[in-house]
C-alpha cells in the first residue's frame, strides 16, 4: 500500500526496513524463543542502527537524533514495530520513547541537558509514574492520591504507584503529583523528575504480568514515602501536570498504533508463508477459501487503521490535539492488531503456540494494548461524547407523538 508519506520519511522507512531484515530479523531468529533481551544485544542492535542512518529519528539533532518531525517519523515506528527487538534498536521503544518527547516539550535546559540527552543516547532509562493501584488513579486518572507539598526549596512526594514500566531498572522516575488539593484535579497536579535512587524511593516488586519473560520489560509497584527533590524538577509549569501529559500521551498513543501495526503486519506475514507451504485436506491451507478471506479483513482492517493514523498525526503537526481522531486510531489499531495477530497464531496451529516464531511473544504483547495508554472504554467514551455534543433534533420532526395528532 502507498500512503502520503513525504519522500523523506519513505527514505528513512527504506533504511529501518533494511536494518530490520539486515541485522535484526536474522538476529530475532537466532534468538531461542522467550529468552529476554540482554543488554549486549541491545547494544549492538544500537550501534548498527547508528550505522544504518536510523537512530531515534523523532528527537531533534542537537539531543543526539535525526531530527524528524512527528509525522515522518512514524513509518519507522511501524518497520521497528515488525520485531519485539526492533523497537529498542532504533530507540523509539516505550516507554521511554516517549517520556524523550515529554522532556522536549516540557523541560528547561538543564533538565534536558541532564537527562534528555542520556536517555537519547541509550545511557540511562526512565520511567513514567501515573497509575496507582485502587482506588487512586487508572483510567480515571482525576482519582489520584499521590500528593507533593512545597516545603522550602524542596517538594515532599508522598504516594503510592504501580504499572510504572521500567521502573524496575529506571535511572529516573517522572511522577505525577497532586499538588492543589483546592482546585480539580486536572488543574492541581504537576510533573516530577524523580532520581530513582532518591531516599524514600521503595521499588515494592515487579508485577507479574503477561509477555513479561520475551520483553524483559518491568512493571514496578513503587512507593514514594517523605521523597524530597529539588524545586528545579518540577517538569514544566507548576499545577499543569495533566495538560503536559496529555500532549505526552496523545503522540504516544500514535507510535504504540503504529508499533503494533507493523508487528501485526509481520504476523500476516508469517502466516501467508506457513499457510502457503502446510498441506491439509489436498491442498494448501493458503488455498482454503474460509482463511484467504478472513486474511483479507486483516489486511483491511489494518490499512484503514494506518490511514487513520496518518490523518490523526497530520492534524497533531498542524497544531491541533485531534484528541477524538487519537482515541478512534488508539481504539481501532489496539482490536485490529490484536485480530490480526490471533489470527496468525491460528494459522500457524502448534508453531503458533509455540516459540520457534515469534507469533506467540507477539500475541503475549498485543493483548495490553487494550488497556495501556487507555482502555478501549475510556477512549470509547472520549468519541461517544463528541458524537453526542451536536445532536440534530429537527431529523426526529416527522415522528408522531404522544398526545400530538399527526395532521
Amino acid at each position: 500500500m502507498q500512503y502520503a508519506d513525504s519522500e523523506r520519511a519513505r527514505d528513512v522507512a527504506d533504511r529501518a526496513r533494511e536494518l530490520m531484515e539486515d541485522i535484526v530479523l536474522p538476529r530475532e531468529r537466532d534468538r531461542a524463543g522467550g529468552v529476554p533481551i540482554s543488554s549486549g544485544t541491545v547494544a549492538e542492535l544500537r550501534d548498527a542502527a547508528r550505522e544504518y542512518d536510523i537512530y531515534a529519528p523523532q528527537i531533534p539533532e542537537e539531543y543526539g537524533g535525526m531530527g524528524l518531525g512527528f509525522r515522518d517519523s512514524l513509518p519507522v515506528f511501524e518497520e521497528a514495530g515488525r520485531s519485539i527487538l526492533g523497537p529498542v534498536a532504533m530507540r523509539v521503544d516505550a516507554p521511554d520513547e516517549g517520556n524523550m518527547h515529554l522532556l522536549e516539550m516540557a523541560g528547561d535546559d538543564l533538565q534536558k541537558e541532564t537527562y534528555l540527552e542520556s536517555l537519547v543516547a541509550g545511557e540511562i532509562t526512565s520511567g513514567f509514574s501515573m497509575t496507582e493501584p485502587m482506588q487512586g488513579a487508572g483510567s480515571d486518572p482525576k482519582m489520584i492520591q499521590t500528593t507533593a507539598e512545597k516545603d522550602g526549596d524542596e517538594w515532599v512526594i508522598d504516594g503510592h504507584k504501580w504499572w510504572t514500566t521500567q521502573g524496575l531498572d529506571a535511572d529516573v522516575l517522572i511522577v505525577l503529583a497532586r499538588t492543589d488539593e483546592d482546585v480539580h484535579p486536572y488543574e492541581g497536579c504537576s510533573l516530577f523528575l524523580v532520581p530513582a535512587d532518591a531516599d524514600g524511593v521503595g521499588v515494592v516488586r515487579d508485577v507479574p504480568h503477561m509477555g513479561g519473560s520475551s520483553h524483559g520489560i518491568s512493571h514496578a509497584e513503587i512507593v514514594y514515602d517523605n521523597v524530597r527533590v529539588p524545586e528545579e524538577h518540577l517538569l514544566g509549569e507548576q499545577n499543569q501536570g495533566f495538560v503536559h501529559a496529555q500532549a505526552r500521551l496523545g503522540p504516544a498513543r500514535l507510535t504504540h498504533c503504529m508499533r503494533y501495526s507493523g508487528m501485526a503486519q509481520r504476523a500476516l506475514e508469517i502466516a501467508k508463508a506457513y499457510t502457503s507451504e502446510r498441506q491439509g485436506f489436498d491442498s494448501t491451507l493458503s488455498e482454503k477459501q474460509s482463511l484467504r478471506h478472513r486474511i483479507a479483513d486483516a489486511e483491511t482492517r489494518l490499512h484503514v487503521a494506518r490511514t487513520a493514523i496518518r490523518d490523526a498525526a497530520d492534524r497533531i503537526a498542524a497544531g491541533n490535539e485531534a484528541r477524538v481522531p487519537v482515541s478512534m486510531c488508539k481504539v481501532f489499531t489496539a482490536n485490529a492488531t490484536q485480530d490480526a495477530i490471533d489470527l496468525a497464531v491460528q494459522c500457524c496451529g502448534a508453531n503458533g503456540i509455540g516459540k520457534d516464531l515469534p507469533l506467540s511473544d507477539f500475541y503475549e504483547a498485543v493483548r495490553q494494548f487494550r488497556i495501556v495508554d487507555g482502555a478501549d472504554e475510556v477512549h470509547r467514551r472520549v468519541i461517544a461524547r463528541a458524537a453526542f455534543e451536536d445532536v440534530n433534533k429537527d431529523e426526529l420532526e416527522p415522528l408522531t407523538r404522544f398526545g400530538e395528532p399527526n395532521r
